[in-house]
């Protein structure tokens, strides 16, 4: 029997690593997944143990059945964006944390460079669409340098986001690359030269020396070596970042599509007709790089899925599906709300002082009004971005919506509600994978047969404008009252 060719697309994230085998016309062959530690030492303060995440990765690469090996015909990978890690280059042992990209123990840093450098946050701006936040590498890069251990010299470190420490790791320490669209991710990459900047490592005090080289998403990554139930030399076709990913997995590769990508934290995204600096607060980003760059407005939104697991933990819930089927057994949330501001907020607000809180509870809310208000919590943050790209001049008929917390009917059509536009959500649980592996066939030139699945399910709003609008200036109303009250400094 003849074995079917596949691309094994890792796709590995904040939570959980998987391992998708993906057919050159777009099918889900198999799928092994692997959860992922994710420490928080203080307060505001998110970790991770890069050697974890390479063995989370092997893990779901054994549970996906990869053992043939030789049926890989290559492989591509979709990976947690901002987070960073720092690694000896003569041995490959890192030298500390993975900070995580919701961590923000650089804010104060961030200030601080903003009050040294008055242009900073313009010549930042200009290069990279990006603001000066903690949740970007950059400042992170720096905190990693600045704490290595005293004995490893700087021409002994790399450093570098997921995408490169993984490409390290399946090359046996051979390649130190990243693609583009991690990279614009970083405030040292310029989108519009499409290289890294000498001025914005300046700022941050990264030199040049210590980061990986950025290739094109398609440019072909070295090939594996040592990998268990990877053949030797299987090459790693195409790199992305997972939200990056996830867009060309729905297939949005021209203007007129809004994607949400629902995950720790969740991922609104739009292609745009070229490159422009930003004019929002929802910054440009390069998607991906290929035979032309392909730039996207984006807006990230630092906790939604996590805000479901913080909620079903606070109401003892087993899962976070039996709080959405608690949140259920209610109309609506009581006027309770949640701002799920953990680590402050990111887009369009970007403001790390405010806090998360609780509000509007009385004597007569139960557990259920809390629940549900985490539901709206989640759908009222992308309301938000969608908001301002529309305002930006991007018309939103529909968006597109992938990932775990799309398994609820109740936030799907709460989100359709509080829109009102129709909200498709993705046939395939794994459209990160699946849109890495897109690429990858197409840099093998194959993937002509690429079936690009209809929605599995459609919501349309079941509100009126006047509710929707009552709603939405509600949820304005405490966000901006949390935001007067966040202690600065």
């Amino acid at each position: 029997m003849q074995t079917t060719r596949a691309v094994l697309a890792i796709d590995q994230g904040t939570t959980n690593s998987k391992a998708v085998l993906v057919s050159a016309d777009g099918s889900v062959l198999g799928v092994g997944s692997a959860g992922v530690r994710v420490d928080n030492p203080a307060p505001g303060w998110v970790q991770q143990d890069a050697e974890q995440i390479w063995a989370s990765v092997l893990a779901a690469v054994a549970d996906a059945g990869t053992a043939a090996g030789g049926s890989v015909a290559a492989v591509a990978l979709s990976t947690q964006r901002e987070s960073v890690l720092a690694w000896r280059r003569s041995s490959g042992d890192p030298i500390g944390p993975l900070l995580g990209w919701q961590d923000r123990r650089t804010a104060d840093w961030c200030t601080e460079v903003l009050g040294a450098e008055p242009d900073a946050e313009r010549v930042v701006a200009a290069g990279t669409g990006l603001r000066i936040d903690p949740m970007f590498s950059a400042p992170k890069l720096r905190w990693l340098l600045d704490h290595r251990p005293a004995d490893v010299p700087l021409d002994d470190v790399c450093v570098g986001t997921v995408d490169a420490w993984l490409i390290w790791r399946l090359t046996g320490g051979h390649v130190h690359a990243t693609d583009a669209g991690n990279a614009s991710r970083t405030l040292l990459y310029d989108v519009g030269a499409l290289a890294w900047s000498g001025e914005l490592c300046r700022i941050f005090g990264v030199p040049g020396s210590v980061l990986p080289r950025a290739c094109r998403s398609d440019a072909g990554f070295g090939t594996t070596l040592g990998v268990p139930g990877v053949a030797d030399g299987t090459p790693v076709a195409a790199v992305l970042a997972d939200s990056h990913a996830a867009l060309l997995g729905q297939g949005g590769e021209s203007p007129g599509l809004v994607k949400a990508t629902y995950g720790t934290g969740t991922s609104v995204m739009t292609p745009v007709a070229g490159y422009r600096p930003a004019r929002t607060d929802v910054p440009l980003t390069l998607a991906w790089l290929t035979d032309a760059p392909c730039y996207a407005l984006e807006g990230n939104i630092l906790s939604s899925g996590a805000a479901l697991d913080w909620t079903a933990r606070l109401l003892g819930q087993d899962s976070v599906g039996d709080l959405l089927e608690l949140a259920q057994s209610v109309p609506d949330a009581g006027g309770v709300q949640l701002l799920p501001a953990f680590t402050g907020l990111g887009a369009p607000h970007w403001d790390r002082a405010v806090r998360a809180s609780l509000t509007g509870i009385t004597q007569a809310t139960a557990p259920a009004h809390v629940a549900r208000a985490a539901v709206d919590a989640v759908a009222q943050q992308i309301c938000d971005i969608v908001d301002v790209i529309a305002a930006d001049g991007t018309p939103v008929r529909v968006l597109r919506a992938d990932g775990g917390a799309t398994r609820s009917s109740l936030l799907m059509q709460t989100q359709a509600d509080l829109l009102g536009v129709t909200v498709e959500v993705a046939d395939v649980a794994e459209v990160s994978a699946v849109g890495a592996a897109k690429l990858a066939w197409r840099s093998l030139g194959a993937g002509a047969s690429w079936r690009q699945a209809p929605p599995a399910r459609t919501y349309t709003p079941g509100i009126g404008p006047d509710v929707r609008a009552e709603r939405r200036q509600e949820w304005r109303m405490n966000l901006d009252a949390a935001r007067r009250s966040a202690d600065r400094p």
